[in-house]
């Protein structure tokens, strides 16, 4: 899928209900994020953070198996790495925001929540999971690979 076909889709859906702003991860199967996802979450947070009627914020994936895989890795594989460096910040960034938003932010684990997906998690202040056998982890670091937005230390925090 070209860039921009992948720009004009909705990656992450926002809903606004009884005062719930609901945020989506829309990217079959495995909702891993790109920059494009990741420029929508972060414009979902902020239209959540700014709506006067939107007390909690909860971010969720599509689909029964998947909450998030973290980032698409055929994506970065063949990203530069000034993109690359970039794009880590960005998503760093978005967390970050995330985290530091005034209002109550549930993360609603609706399936696996692996690698960057486990890091937007921790980003919230609660994390719900179904009943079932998902996974969680930071399987990266088994690859040599560091948790690129902040999971390392979020993990330690919680």
């Amino acid at each position: 899928m070209s860039e921009t076909a992948a720009a004009a889709r909705t990656l992450v859906h926002y809903e606004v209900r009884d005062g719930i702003a609901w945020l989506t991860l829309d990217d079959p199967p495995a909702n891993t994020y790109t920059h494009e996802m990741m420029l929508q979450l972060d414009a979902g947070i902020l239209k959540a953070r700014f709506d006067g009627n939107v007390h909690v914020i909860v971010v969720t994936g599509s689909g029964e198996k998947m909450f998030c895989a973290g980032a698409d890795i055929n994506m970065l594989k063949t990203s530069d790495p000034t993109f690359k460096y970039y794009f880590c910040l960005h998503a760093n960034e978005t967390l970050s925001r995330l985290e530091q938003t005034p209002k109550l932010v549930i993360a609603a684990l609706n399936g696996n929540t692996v690698g960057g997906g486990l890091e937007i998690a921790m980003a919230a202040d609660l994390r719900v999971a179904r009943r079932g056998k998902s996974k969680f982890g930071l399987p990266e670091v088994s690859l040599g690979v560091l948790p690129g937005t902040g999971g390392t230390q979020r993990l330690a925090r919680i």
